[in-house]
């Protein structure tokens, strides 16, 4: 009776040390010293490594703003690819940080899977891409087509909704990743490719011959694409909500990666110098200096610079900002005040 008293004494004081031990987020990636980020495999303009192997693209930056605002450096970050079938479970499972991946935000994600997802960098809708020589010119005559669809995605569901509400019929070629998607529409195993229409461009961009393919007309959904964090650690998913915030907020407030020095300490707008930390602390209220949103923006510069130097208008990919341009622009950017 004694024995059995002492060893579950024993093993309480293990459970509350181990309790007492647990790190928190922020803790973790600090004492780290790196920020494990959950990037896409490789789509041209949001998440891919460049000729020297080196990450780039919008939801790259993303990641560099994150580990600006957390490390005071935005180079240490460790590139994690998923896929979209393991993406969650790299998440959950706490092998990435934070997940900044063309990922929809959904209520089932946010709720069954217990994942919290901090903010919309891309508003986006599922489409449809074709060869020209298809002859095709509206989703609505790919009645008995051959569609290459990623699993594990939003697209499923929203395909056969799609399909079953305008009396078509189609056959799913299921694909992994991007690049598989890729391979099997070129070879012509597929007749057509959907997902995101910010994906179908970049993955056009990417073709030996992007003018014999076209995007159809159609947005069948609404892709609201976010970053998100493991559920429970409220602390870290103000931290990347308020990162991602600031990088709106900037170009909102005209501050470029050019002139926030200068900002910093001449600007009299109060919210301008609360974000840069020329006045209030903010960063001490989630853990972090001082200086957090203003090292976040110097990384790669505002949302809207990220935005043009990634996937703009300028760039192959070539997407307007539409419904990414700032609220005072017509677009849905909006951020709370910083204060």
């Amino acid at each position: 009776m004694k024995k059995s008293v002492f060893l579950g004494t024993l093993a309480a004081t293990a459970l509350i040390a181990g309790a007492a031990a647990a790190q928190t987020t922020l803790e973790t990636v600090k004492a780290r010293g790196e920020l494990n980020c959950g990037v896409n495999t490789g789509l041209v303009g949001f998440a891919a490594p460049d000729a020297n192997g080196n990450w780039q693209g919008f939801d790259v930056a993303i990641c560099k703003a994150v580990a600006a605002a957390v490390l005071g450096d935005a180079s240490k970050v460790v590139y994690i690819p998923t896929t979209s079938s393991d993406r969650f479970e790299q998440l959950t499972s706490g092998k990435i940080d934070l997940l900044s991946r063309n990922t929809t935000w959904t209520y089932s994600r946010d709720n069954d899977l217990k994942m919290d997802f901090v903010g919309v960098n891309y508003y986006d809708g599922q489409g449809f891409m074709v060869r020209k020589d298809l002859g095709v010119s509206s989703a609505k005559e790919l009645d008995g087509a051959t569609i290459c669809i990623q699993t594990g995605t939003t697209t499923e569901l929203n395909l056969a909704d799609y399909f079953k509400a305008n009396n078509m019929s189609y056959t799913a070629v299921p694909i992994e990743t991007n690049a598989e998607g890729e391979q099997q529409y070129i070879a012509g195993a597929c007749d057509a490719y959907t997902t995101d229409a910010s994906g179908l461009a970049a993955t056009r961009a990417a073709f030996a011959d992007p003018e014999n393919h076209i995007i159809l007309p159609e947005i069948i959904s609404k892709e609201p694409l976010g970053p998100a964090v493991r559920h429970g650690d409220n602390q870290w998913g103000d931290i990347v909500m308020w990162t991602l915030n600031a990088l709106i907020a900037a170009e909102e407030f005209g501050i470029t990666s050019a002139n926030i020095d200068e900002l910093a300490t001449s600007s009299q707008n109060p919210e301008v110098q609360r974000l840069l930390g020329a006045s209030d602390d903010l960063g001490a209220m989630m853990g972090l200096e001082k200086e957090w949103a203003k090292r976040a923006i110097k990384a790669s510069g505002n949302y809207g610079e990220i935005f043009e130097a990634t996937i703009g208008s300028a760039t192959p990919i070539g997407l307007a900002r539409g419904l990414n341009a700032q609220w005072t622009q017509g677009g849905l950017l909006y951020t709370p005040p910083f204060r």
